[in-house]
């Protein structure tokens, strides 16, 4: 480690910046926004601050004429940006006085080095190379500025609010630490992070007993795994898997993104696929329940979301019958995500106005489906697990009048590295299914397939026109 990361309190007195041009203007916007008292030596002569508001000018001191005789009397930092020349004098008069200089992209003539920042209020990240690569800095600062809360700052500041109050009551270093997890990590932190400070103020201050409460809380978090690839899981889906005791994951999730799971978090298998039998959804809700009551943090992974067709909502009335506090996590249905990997607009102005979306488990028992009602040309009818149900679907819909050249699709493995897209019409929709071999798997109907990429690198999409024109 070349560098020793610090903190330091521009407050405590006076930064000289000095240079010119947009990047002095940068370390300009930056220390005022650290509350620093600055003077501003601008070696151009442009000293212009108007673009600032009154509150940051009233802390700017302009310094003029040669900034390596600008008065040094109380500074405790000096930075150069774009100071050419200069940036090395005032290094050397910086070195001889003992004052901490930074020399932007100069390493030799600095005594510290400006991190990538991720400013988060209270929450201050500071990433550093050593001066080695700054790109390589502001990849990681990236990298941390998604995985963090954009209110873990509010949650760092009401935990301030309260660390007196809380001390008092709980004297026991180890005691309080371990309540203050239990509001981060439970539902109180939850609320913070959701923008509900008030009504997290009101749960903090109606726990009668702050020993208690540091007895494990159980909480469950219903999380949609999205439709494969893992850079689809949503940033708060990835910290409630970090933050997971135990997970219940369905068959479809994918190995990937369990992997970004916290490592010695329990995996707990409860998913079934078509032709298999499951442990069954009263078997599933129990095993949450008793998750949460015995103090875990318990995450049900589902694949897409957990509100369509992944009975989302009968775990969570399950819980809230039970009394277990709870969040809902959505995630990038299937359908979605293999309509956007293949370029299927779902709605396409003139074109499809309307969207249905249509599990296989009814579709495959035609009689109960109103296949009337899905004729319409401007309507994209979307059907999960559909392969099996290839015929049914066939077959319904064109008794109902839908046109034998409807354009379709089936997107196997949707996002996954091994995805299969074909596509055709819907009189040869059985045919179309059987190609992609295995799923899951989801079946677009509409004219909008006819926009989608595997249709316009198909020979279809010269032989859909013709057909079109023949018809008109």
């Amino acid at each position: 480690m070349q560098f020793l990361p610090v903190f330091l309190d521009l407050r405590a007195g006076p930064v000289l910046l000095v240079g010119a041009g947009e990047l002095a203007r940068a370390k300009l916007r930056l220390l005022l926004a650290a509350g620093a008292r600055v003077r501003f030596a601008a070696t151009d002569g442009n000293d212009e601050v108007s673009d600032f508001d009154a509150e940051a000018v009233s802390r700017i001191e302009r310094v003029a004429g040669d900034p390596i005789a600008a008065d040094l009397t109380h500074v405790i930092a000096i930075l150069c940006a774009g100071a050419g020349a200069t940036g090395e004098a005032m290094a050397a008069r910086a070195r001889a006085k003992g004052i901490p200089v930074n020399v932007m992209d100069d390493l030799t003539h600095s005594t510290f080095i400006f991190p990538a920042i991720v400013d988060r209020g209270d929450v201050v990240v500071a990433v550093g190379t050593g001066g080695a690569s700054p790109v390589v800095a502001r990849r990681v600062r990236e990298r941390i500025e998604a995985l963090l809360p954009a209110r873990i700052g509010d949650l760092a500041t009401f935990i301030g609010r309260w660390r007196k109050t809380v001390h008092g009551r709980i004297p026991d270093f180890s005691q309080r630490r371990k309540f203050w997890e239990h509001v981060i990590d439970g539902p109180i932190g939850t609320m913070v992070l959701a923008g509900k400070s008030n009504d997290a103020d009101a749960a903090l201050h109606a726990i009668g007993d702050p020993s208690a409460f540091t007895e494990s809380t159980g909480f469950v978090t219903l999380v949609g795994a999205g439709p494969g690839d893992p850079d689809l899981l949503t940033i708060k889906g990835l910290r409630a898997l970090q933050d997971a005791d135990v997970i219940f994951y369905d068959d479809l999730v994918s190995p990937e993104i369990l992997d970004r799971a916290r490592r010695d978090a329990a995996r707990v298998s409860v998913g079934r696929r078509v032709g298999k039998p499951g442990i069954g959804q009263a078997a599933i809700n129990r095993l949450l329940i008793e998750a949460a009551q015995s103090g875990k943090r318990a995450v049900r992974l589902k694949g897409g979301d957990p509100f369509v067709f992944g009975r989302g909502g009968e775990e969570v009335a399950a819980l809230r019958e039970a009394g277990i506090a709870y969040d809902i996590v959505p995630g990038i249905t299937a359908g979605v995500g293999a309509a956007a990997e293949s370029e299927v607009p779902l709605t396409f102005r003139q074109k499809a106005t309307r969207i249905t979306f249509l599990t296989a488990h009814k579709a495959r028992d035609a009689e109960t489906v109103d296949w009337s009602a899905l004729t319409d040309t401007k309507m994209t009818v979307v059907v999960y697990m559909g392969i099996t149900a290839a015929e049914s679907i066939r077959t319904g819909l064109l008794a109902a009048g839908r046109s034998p050249q409807t354009p379709v699709g089936v997107f196997a493995r949707a996002t996954r590295p091994d995805a299969k897209a074909v596509v055709g019409t819907l009189e040869d929709l059985p045919g179309l299914a059987e190609q992609v071999e295995t799923g899951p798997a989801i079946l677009i109907i509409g004219a909008v397939v006819a926009l989608s990429a595997p249709w316009r690198n198909s020979e279809l999409a010269q032989l859909h026109s013709t057909l079109l024109m023949a018809a008109e």
